[in-house]
C-alpha cells in the first residue's frame, strides 16, 4: 500500500478546495514566520542580503576552553605580583565586586603571582607563559586580547552567555545565527559541527549540555550537530542492519511527499526543515565515514598535531578534524575543551591542560596557514571568564587554585582578517580590572560576526515582541584595531 496515493485518493473536491486556499495562506504565513524559505538565498541557504558587507572570513574555528583557563598563568604577566605575592587583596582593587560562593565566606584574599615563568615572544614582544610553547611559535600569527569582560561569574550562566549573548536559557547559539544568517558552503555536512574532548588537566569538570549548541527559536535545522569518537560519529546516522541503501532512498522519497502533503495543509516551516534534515541525514551517510577516514593523512600531519592526534576524540584529533570539516565548507566548528576548572592544585592540573591543547592550536593555525585556509577562517580560543588573583583556600609555597573571575580575562583571535602580533587592552597589577580598551563578550561577538560580513545590528529575528539578536539590546561595539 502506498501512503501517498491513499491520501490522494479519499481526498474528495471540498477537501482539495479547502487546502488549496488555506495553502494560499500558509504559504504567506510561513513567510513571515520563517523568512529564509521564501528568500533569495545563497545556494546553500542563508538570508538573502548578507553578507552586509565583504567578508575578511568565510567560517570560524571556535576552539572553547570550558571551564575558564587561568589568564594569570598563561597570557596576562604581571611581575609586579611577585612583590605582592601573599598580600592581601586591596579593597580598593576588589570594589565590593562579588565573589562566588565558594570563596565568599572566606576571612583572607591573598594575591597570588603565578608559578610559571613568562617570556617575551615572536617579533611582537608578547609575554607568554612557558606552559605554551608551541602558541608562543606563531604569537605573531595571533591577536592577544587581555581585556574581555562579563558579568557572569558562575559557568552555566557564563558559558550560556558568552555563546548565546544572554545568561537566559532557550536562545540560539553563535553557529546557529551563522547557518540561520550565512548558510553554509557544504552541501553534504551540516553547517554548524561541534566536537568534544576530556581534558586532562581536572577529570569530569563542568557539564555541556546540548542547548550550548542549540538553535533557540530558529528552525531546528540551524542546531549544531554533535559529532561522537568511536564508530558511530553521528548517532542514528547509520542504517539498520538489512536495510540497503535503494529502500532508505525510497521510504525518504515517500516520508517527503507525506510531509510536504502536512506542509501545505498546516504551513509549518518546521515540516519543511524536517524534510531537508533528512535529506542532508542521507547525504551524511556518505560524506561523514569519508570526512573521518584519516587514512589519506601524512604522518607529517600527525606529527604536526601531537602524538595524541591519532586518537579519536582527543583534543589534538578534534583539531586536525577541524582542518577537514573547513577544507569542506563547514560554516562554523566548535571544539568544547573541558577541564580547566582549577579550584585547587592549579600548578599540575593547568600543565596537563596545556599539555593537551597547546601544540594542537598552534598546528591548526599552521596547518591552515600552509593551504591557504587561514585568511579565510577566523579562529578563536577562550573559555567563559577568567581566574581570580587571590588563592582559593590554603596557599603555599608551590601550591594554590583560583576562583572564578569575570572582570577580566584573555582569548586570542587568528586569520580571517584578524591582524597577527596584536596585543589589544590592559588590567590593573593585581589582573583584576580593566584599565585599558575593555571588550565586553558583546563586542567579541559583534566582532566576530563583523569578520565575517554581518552588521550584528542587522542580523535579527522576531520572538516575543522583539527583534532578538546575538548581541542583545544593550550596545555592542566591534574590536576595529584586530583588522588587518
Amino acid at each position: 500500500m502506498n501512503p501517498v496515493r491513499e491520501v490522494a485518493l479519499t481526498m474528495t473536491r471540498r477537501q482539495m478546495f479547502c487546502q488549496t486556499a488555506g495553502g494560499i495562506g500558509a504559504v504567506a504565513l510561513s513567510s513571515l514566520i520563517e523568512p529564509g524559505l521564501f528568500a533569495d538565498t545563497h545556494q546553500s541557504g542563508g538570508l538573502a542580503g548578507l553578507p552586509h558587507f565583504a567578508p575578511k572570513a568565510r567560517r570560524v574555528i571556535y576552539l572553547f576552553q570550558s571551564g575558564a583557563p587561568s589568564h594569570i598563568d598563561l597570557f596576562d604577566y604581571k611581575p609586579k605580583l611577585k612583590e605582592l605575592h601573599g598580600t592581601e587583596l586591596p579593597d580598593s582593587i576588589r570594589r565590593g565586586q562579588r565573589v562566588t560562593e565558594m570563596t565568599h565566606k572566606q576571612k583572607s584574599f591573598p594575591c597570588v603571582s603565578s608559578i610559571f615563568n613568562f617570556k617575551q615572544q615572536g617579533e611582537c614582544g608578547a609575554w607568554i607563559s612557558e606552559l605554551l610553547p608551541h602558541t608562543a611559535s606563531v604569537v605573531d600569527d595571533i591577536a592577544i586580547i587581555r581585556s574581555i569582560t562579563t558579568e557572569a561569574i558562575n559557568h552555566d550562566p557564563a558559558i550560556t552567555y558568552i555563546n548565546t549573548g544572554t545568561q537566559q536559557l532557550g536562545k540560539p547559539s553563535m553557529g546557529s545565527w551563522l547557518s540561520y544568517g550565512l548558510g553554509s558552503d557544504s552541501r553534504d555536512l551540516p553547517a554548524y559541527i561541534v566536537l568534544i574532548s576530556q581534558g586532562t588537566g581536572r577529570p569530569g569538570g563542568q557539564p555541556l549540555f546540548s542547548r550550548l549548541w542549540s538553535s533557540g527559536f530558529l528552525s531546528s535545522n540551524h542546531q549544531g550537530v554533535r559529532f561522537r569518537s568511536g564508530n558511530d560519529p553521528v548517532l542514528y546516522l547509520s542504517d539498520p542492519p538489512g536495510l540497503d541503501k535503494g529502500s532508505r532512498r525510497a521510504m525518504l522519497d515517500g516520508l517527503a511527499q507525506l510531509n510536504r502533503i502536512k506542509a501545505e495543509s498546516f504551513g509549518d516551516p518546521e515540516i519543511r526543515t524536517r524534510i531537508a534534515q533528512y535529506e542532508m541525514a542521507f547525504r551524511m551517510q556518505a560524506s561523514v565515514p569519508e570526512l573521518m577516514d584519516l587514512s589519506h593523512e601524512p604522518q607529517s600531519v600527525f606529527d604536526l598535531y601531537g602524538p595524541n592526534s591519532r586518537t579519536p576524540g582527543t583534543y589534538a584529533a578534534n583539531c586536525l578534524l577541524a582542518r577537514r570539516l573547513a577544507e569542506r565548507g563547514v560554516r562554523f566548528i566548535q571544539l568544547f575543551h573541558r577541564g580547566w576548572d582549577q579550584h585547587g592544585n592549579l600548578p599540575s592540573q593547568i600543565r596537563g591542560q596545556c599539555g593537551d591543547v597547546d601544540q594542537a592550536s598552534a598546528a591548526l593555525i599552521r596547518d591552515l596557514k600552509s593551504r591557504g585556509l587561514l585568511d579565510e577562517t577566523l579562529v578563536v580560543w577562550g573559555g567563559e571568564f577568567g581566574r581570580t588573583v587571590y588563592a582559593q583556600g590554603k596557599l603555599t609555597r608551590d601550591n594554590y587554585g583560583r576562583d572564578h573571575h569575570g572582570r577580566c580575562f584573555t582569548i586570542w583571535m587568528a586569520g580571517g582578517g584578524i591582524q597577527g602580533g596584536v596585543q589589544h587592552g590592559q588590567t590593573d597589577d593585581y589582573c583584576y580590572n580593566v584599565v585599558k580598551d575593555p571588550v565586553h563578550i558583546r563586542d567579541l561577538n559583534a566582532t566576530i560576526l563583523h569578520y565575517l560580513g554581518i552588521d550584528h545590528e542587522q542580523l535579527t529575528f522576531p520572538f516575543q515582541g522583539l527583534e532578538q539578536r546575538l548581541t542583545g539590546v544593550e550596545p555592542a561595539n566591534v574590536v576595529k584595531q584586530l583588522l588587518a
